[in-house]
């Protein structure tokens, strides 16, 4: 699945907007684009710095620096990560392919986009790659015009063509295939001049717009190239050094264990706007671990500078000692403004033994998640909604505009969608809750035709037994799940935990071949239907390695995630998004999980950290991360003396 195999996504894939004139813009030429306004100005007369989804860029044309950066920041040192995702080898740097593992690193450091995403606005992006943007009145086109000053890492100008080559090279059916998911309202790339690419559009989607801007990678036609002049078909691009116009270099690999970056001293975007302050260390180590309990010791060792920490039930029980404290190892919780996506034990609903949403009641109603919680200090936040900790989380009755995109469909759906919102099966409320909820379960597993045998197994009709099997790669969470298959047990289902390595498990997915899975889609600033397409889309379930892993076809999710894609105002959005999640969540489709309440972060205390973090920062490069601001922003400090400023 695109989610866990490398990085895709920034933190948000948002909307785009409706041009407006920005009052605070320099000169109109250069003037920020935004949804707020509802009127057009004359299309030849907006190229913009800033494009705003809805309200207006909080950083005016020719802007210094970010404010939560230190612009003034040395640059030195060096700063040693481990891998943060369940991966333990890498065999590619080329991230945009569908087969193999790709190196973290290689994304995040070397590759940029046209705009960057800020970190302090919700929809904000800002010229990076393209120093300005154009969108036509009617939404049909969007054109970003280069900076001249943008260089790939080899010395050569960045230019339209090489655009256009990158737009074709990842939406084609050499690379992963939620690109060309991501950009299907995208008729073609069109070379206007030497500087000025502009894309034409199937429809009026203005996420289409920024996600143009924020994800679209570029790097050079060169890369790959042999000595004959000719470059390898994209797939063939594995581990050759990419060519790109990011911070860093790809210096040395170590046989898939070991990704060493060095900083580029002749990065061409250092004192722009939105990089000043950034990539302050020299040199970047990734070190893949086998699991995350090695990695917690290597860091505890020394041979890692910053850990964020997973497995709560560590943090609850290991972060204390003499090695823990002021001018060693701090360990904090860091904010998170963010709104969180599903993390979720995801049911392959390709397998007939899901098609009945009383079975899939039924196991939720056996997923004890107060009792898990607990053995993690109750550290967790249980998810009810598709889009938690946000305003997009349904509340009350559907609203008119809710109502306007469900009822072509009341036909098809639960009567629940229609009511309150969906609230999780609890534990906590009684000494016989967990019993009742059983009992719920074995109902509505009869209901749907599973009896008991002799053997007390349940079997259909056919005399089939109901067995399936958990398939996970993530070694901190095994212990979880296990009172889950007792709890199964006793309902008669037999239910094997399988634990497998990060190959096989990707390739598993890749291929549907599982029953049910733990995965985690991240958090968000505003939901993207973009995004939502990719893991829920119906035209997304038979498509090999795309990221709808539970195989999901519903006409009003689909529709949903339509009127997302086509909100022009943020009421039209929340109904769009509130819409979507009464679907997801009453139809079943999931076992909903937890969400992390904070970034817990542990680092030794030998770094400069600007006074001011951003308002939707996030803590590392997981997979849905873009500029994780300790190691974009953060700093050395000579002879490990640490910094003055704290979060």
């Amino acid at each position: 699945m695109r989610r866990l195999r490398h990085h895709l996504m920034c933190t948000v894939i948002l909307g785009g907007a409706v041009a407006s004139l920005h009052a605070g813009a320099a000169r109109p030429e250069v003037a920020a684009i935004s949804a707020s306004a509802g009127v057009s100005a004359p299309a030849d007369t907006v190229w913009s710095h800033a494009f705003a989804v809805f309200g207006e860029p909080k950083y005016p044309a020719g802007f210094a620096h970010y404010d939560y950066v230190n612009p003034d920041a040395p640059k030195r040192g060096t700063l040693n990560l481990g891998n943060p995702d369940r991966r333990s080898s890498f065999t590619r740097l080329n991230p945009y392919l569908l087969k193999g593992s790709v190196a973290f690193g290689s994304h995040f450091f070397c590759f940029e986009t046209l705009f960057d995403p800020s970190q302090d606005e919700a929809g904000v992006m800002y010229a990076l790659v393209a120093e300005a943007i154009q969108v036509a009145p009617d939404l049909s086109s969007v054109s970003f015009r280069i900076n001249p000053r943008a260089r790939f890492n080899n010395g050569d100008p960045v230019t339209a063509a090489d655009i256009k080559y990158a737009f074709e090279a990842v939406t084609s059916d050499k690379a992963d295939p939620s690109f060309a998911a991501r950009f299907a309202k995208v008729k073609r790339a069109v070379i206007v001049d030497a500087l000025t690419v502009r894309f034409e559009l199937a429809g009026r989607s203005r996420e289409t717009i920024y996600a143009l801007g924020t994800t679209l990678p570029v790097f050079s036609p060169k890369w790959g190239m042999g000595p004959d002049g000719k470059t390898k078909p994209f797939d063939k691009i594995i581990d050759d050094v990419p060519i790109t116009t990011g911070a860093y270099l790809v210096a040395k690999t170590y046989s898939g264990r070991r990704l060493d970056l060095v900083r580029d001293p002749n990065y061409w975007a250092r004192d722009e706007g939105a990089r000043r302050g950034f990539y302050n260390f020299d040199k970047i180590v990734y070190r893949y671990y086998a699991d995350h309990a090695i990695q917690f010791e290597a860091f505890k060792a020394g041979d890692i500078d910053l850990y964020w920490e997973t497995n709560l039930k560590r943090w609850g029980r290991q972060y204390k000692g003499s090695k823990f404290g002021p001018g060693q190892i701090v360990a904090k919780v860091l904010p998170m403004g963010q709104g969180a996506y599903v993390r979720s034990l995801v049911l392959n609903l390709r397998r007939p033994i899901f098609q009945d949403i009383r079975v899939r009641e039924a196991l939720q109603l056996s997923f004890d998640f107060e009792w898990m919680n607990a053995q993690s200090f109750n550290l967790f936040a249980r998810i009810d909604s598709a889009f938690s900790n946000s305003d997009f989380a349904a509340a009350g009755l559907p609203s008119p505009g809710e109502l306007a995109i469900l009822e072509p469909y009341r036909a098809q759906l639960p009567a629940a969608v229609f009511g309150p919102p969906y609230q999780n099966p609890r534990t906590d409320t009684g000494a016989t809750a967990l019993r009742d909820n059983l009992k719920r379960a074995r109902d509505l597993l009869a209901q749907a035709g599973w009896k008991p045998g002799a053997d007390k197994l349940l079997r259909n009709a056919q005399g089939q037994v109901f067995s399936i099997e958990l398939l996970n790669n993530d070694a901190d969470i095994a212990a979880s799940l296990e009172p889950w298959l007792v709890n199964l047990a006793k309902l008669g289902i037999r239910a094997t935990l399988r634990q497998v390595d990060f190959a096989l498990f990707i390739k598993r997915l890749d291929t549907y071949d599982f029953d049910i899975t733990q995965l985690n889609f991240g958090e968000f600033l505003l939901p993207s239907a973009t995004w939502l397409k990719t893991l829920y889309g119906s035209d997304q379930a038979d498509k090999e390695g795309s990221s709808n892993a539970g195989g999901t076809r519903d006409p009003a999710l689909d529709a949903a995630m339509q009127a997302m894609a086509e909100a022009a105002t943020m009421p039209q959005l929340l109904d769009a998004a509130h819409a979507f999640d009464r679907v997801l969540m009453q139809q079943r489709y999931v076992i909903p999980w937890s969400r992390r309440p904070g970034f817990h972060v542990a680092w030794w205390d030998r770094f400069g950290i600007p006074t001011r973090a951003p308002r939707y920062f996030t803590a590392t490069s997981d997979n849905n991360n873009a500029n994780p601001w300790p190691i974009v922003n953060w700093w050395s400090e000579p002879d490990g003396r640490p910094g003055q400023a704290r979060p």
